[in-house]
């Protein structure tokens, strides 16, 4: 399938999500229906219901979404006839001339596929996190309000290695600030997607230490000029989404993931 934004092609294969009753579901994705770009998000519009077919518990599911890497947000169309389907699904794809080669798609609500494991970067000491390669999967957490958003960010950080964050109120937008001795995060909470101003403050806030990291957490994205200032600055920033799957939205971010900072 292509974004609609840039026109890149993609493939796409719909997350697994876990039923309580234990079945591993997906949702059903319309055949030949066209994907859009979410510009504005709504908690309304991010959610849908629907049944599960073993146990025919009807529940909230994520919309089936990911994020191109032109940043936008691209939601797929759903088969709201039929029931979550259990089992596994092949990728969807577009008809139409092929791209010189499409480029997989991370599916807003399945975990990030682990990167092949990076060597050890020069200058990297012992007191930062460890390498990629040596933690177990990220468990999410679905994120249905800002007090999750908050705990999902604290947790990944937590799980980067990150171990000895404090909470404090953000001074710029609603949301909250993660410090530690090696790491300054921002949760960003708002609707709106994060601009370069707020990414500028929270890098202004890693000056008065040497060794210390900053990444951001948004529901609603960035702005393209936030997205390139963070990767001038080394602002790891991520992009939540509401299955409680941090994911990557520059290249410091993915450094981030692969050696535990952002340089």
């Amino acid at each position: 399938m292509r974004c609609p934004a840039c026109r890149r092609e993609h493939l796409y294969e719909p997350p697994s999500l876990p039923c309580p009753c234990g079945a591993s579901l997906k949702v059903p994705l319309l055949r030949g229906g066209v994907p859009v770009q979410v510009r504005f998000r709504s908690w309304e519009d991010s959610w849908l219901s629907m049944r599960c077919p073993h146990c025919g518990r009807s529940d909230q599911w994520p919309q089936p979404e990911f994020t191109c890497n032109c940043g936008a947000t691209v939601r797929l169309p759903v088969d709201r006839a039929t029931r979550l389907n259990a089992g596994t699904a092949g990728p969807l794809t577009a008809a139409g001339p092929q791209s010189s080669r499409p480029q997989p798609a991370h599916p807003m609500g399945a975990p990030v596929p682990a990167p092949p494991a990076p060597p050890a970067p020069p200058g990297t000491t012992a007191g930062r996190a460890r390498p990629f390669r040596h933690r177990t999967p990220f468990r999410p957490h679905p994120v249905r309000t800002s007090q999750d958003a908050v705990f999902t960010a604290a947790r990944y950080l937590e799980w980067l290695g990150f171990d000895d964050l404090e909470l404090t109120e953000a001074q710029e937008r609603d949301g909250v600030t993660l410090l530690g001795s090696r790491m300054v995060a921002q949760v960003d909470t708002w609707t709106e997607p994060a601009d370069v101003k707020s990414v500028e403050c929270l890098w202004l806030q890693t000056l008065h230490a040497e060794e210390m990291a900053a990444a951001m957490f948004t529901l609603a994205g960035y702005s393209h000029q936030a997205t390139v200032r963070g990767e001038q600055l080394l602002v790891a920033l991520f992009s939540l989404d509401l299955a409680g799957v941090p994911q990557p939205a520059n290249g410091a971010a993915e450094a981030l993931m692969e050696t535990g900072w952002t340089s």
